[in-house]
């Protein structure tokens, strides 16, 4: 029985953080939407209730019937769920003054409450609220304060219910690791035994359940995810599956055959499918992001159901989705953040049951998975890519010499990183070609050509990422290259946007 805890998303862009926080305590939990619970509550050891971007008086709040939850599991309430707690017991919750943002520092009414063991007296909490809880129904227990907000912390007296109005889940939270350990290990029990050496075992035997003798194809990109996907799916059914790579011609340069190359000697079945044609003649003339998205998700999909049937018996497709993929497609506020080409793609009807042995790990749980596999280093150590390839990274229509141009580019960028020793420092990077035109002087003569944009970003699971502080150097010696090599663009550009507010892909 696989233990759980369960985190019930009101919307919040912490969420994810939460869920970090938690698995780093080698403990598995999953997000469901707010009004989501689940029906089987087979292994469920606690209940988070996130934050959210609505205030709890709001007409429009997030809202859920507790009834079945409090009481019957340990329940820990952050930020809005701290205050729907209080609001929908009866308490008060009021805007405040000033907006309630940052570092503030804990104080104790309720030193030996049991959340709070070994959290320090005027530890630093971070504070990200509009809204604070001024009373609170008669069972409901004050267990810290801070200076300006007197509820931060509180317990429903005769039930493991808390409520936190700060985010213990944020690294400017001092002791935050330390109080979700609590709630997690000695308040919820978990066993803490969820390892990347236990997800293997539990996943392949798990898949040898779901598929038992069935045929399976696996859309394979040569990235992280879908070589971990590939290896395990290899445990669990052997020769039943069948990897087929697409040259959907938005790939990087040189890509195609890197790939095939790569798996020559990991004991997979290999196709590659050169579909180039068929995928540029889909996108002419799209300029949406979203749809672009959907005609390639759709456009792998016919590939897929094409080669199945000369493979003959296939019942299965499998992909190389992760949480991330699947947490920003998630409708949880009414606004879906992206369609992801494994998730939001999909169309309505297909001839392939889809399987996806990673769809619940971050990408930093996907590599530990990876080399707990012994897969080489350098495939585990690749970059992330889109799923929709360079398709996502030309802003505007698609054309074959687009593409060229951006290949080349990026390739002068990527090999740059990897030449001067900061690849491995860097957690995804790329070009965008952009949808302007500039004006320059080569030689001397004027031209009038594209400017592409460089992305490089620090993160730890890409939910949340910061700008790489690449060296000027460097950035003057490749924008030097690709200006004097890359026929069509005469202009670089370095993309310092963090994510939120940016996202790491600009389309």
């Amino acid at each position: 029985m696989q233990e759980k805890i369960i985190i019930l998303d009101f919307g919040s862009q912490y969420t994810q953080l939460i869920a970090r926080r938690v698995r780093e305590l080698s403990t598995y939990c999953e997000i469901v939407p707010y009004n989501k619970f689940p029906e089987d509550t087979t292994g469920i050891k606690g209940v988070i209730l996130s934050g959210s971007p609505f205030s709890v008086n709001d007409p429009n709040a997030l809202q859920i019937d507790l009834t079945d939850i409090r009481g019957k599991f340990p329940v820990l309430g952050v930020c809005y769920g701290a205050q729907y707690l209080a609001h929908s017991a009866g308490g008060k919750v009021e805007a405040c003054a000033s907006r309630e943002y940052g570092r503030a520092h804990l104080d104790w009414h309720e030193e030996n409450d049991e959340l709070f063991k070994d959290v320090r007296l005027n530890s630093i909490v971070w504070m990200s609220h509009g809204d604070s809880i001024t009373q609170v129904p008669d069972n409901f227990k004050l267990v810290a304060s801070t200076t300006e907000v007197k509820f931060a912390a509180f317990k429903i007296v005769g039930e493991q219910t808390w409520g936190v109005q700060f985010h213990p889940e944020v690294y400017h939270s001092e002791d935050g690791t330390v109080l979700l350990n609590n709630f997690v290990k000695d308040i919820c029990g978990c066993a803490q035994d969820w390892t990347a050496a236990s997800y293997i075992s539990t996943t392949v035997e798990s898949l040898r359940k779901q598929l038992g003798d069935d045929k399976v194809i696996l859309a394979l990109s040569g990235g992280v995810d879908s070589t971990v996907a590939a290896v395990l799916l290899n445990k669990a059914i052997g020769k039943n599956l069948t990897c087929i790579f697409v040259d959907n011609g938005l790939l990087r340069k040189y890509e195609f055959e890197t790939v095939l190359k790569n798996y020559e000697h990991m004991g997979l079945n290999v196709i590659g499918v050169d579909a180039k044609e068929y995928f540029y003649k889909e996108l002419a003339g799209v300029t949406d992001p979203e749809q672009k998205r959907k005609i390639i998700g759709k456009g792998f999909i016919d590939i897929f159901d094409q080669e199945a049937k000369k493979l003959k018996d296939i019942k299965w497709l499998a992909q190389g989705t992760i949480y991330p993929d699947v947490i920003e497609s998630l409708n949880i506020t009414g606004m879906v953040i992206k369609s992801h080409h494994n998730v939001g793609g999909l169309p309505a009807k297909m001839n392939l049951k889809v399987v996806e042995p990673l769809r619940l790990l971050f990408k930093d749980e996907v590599r530990r998975v990876g080399r707990e596999l012994q897969i080489a280093g350098n495939l585990i150590g690749r970059h992330p890519f889109p799923g929709p390839g360079l398709g996502v990274r030309i802003l505007g229509d698609v054309t074959a010499e687009k593409v060229r141009i951006l290949q080349e580019a990026d390739h002068i960028f990527i090999q740059g990183l990897i030449d001067n020793n900061l690849y491995d420092q860097v957690w995804q990077a790329g070009v965008m070609l952009l949808p302007v035109q500039s004006v320059g002087v080569m030689g001397d003569e004027r031209t009038y050509e594209n400017a592409v944009a460089l992305r490089a970003v620090v993160s730890t699971d890409g939910m949340t990422a910061d700008w790489s502080h690449l060296p000027y150097e460097f950035l003057a010696k490749v924008s030097n290259e690709i200006i004097n090599k890359v026929r069509g663009v005469n202009r670089v550009v370095y993309d310092i946007s963090s994510k939120p507010p940016a996202t790491i892909e600009w389309e």
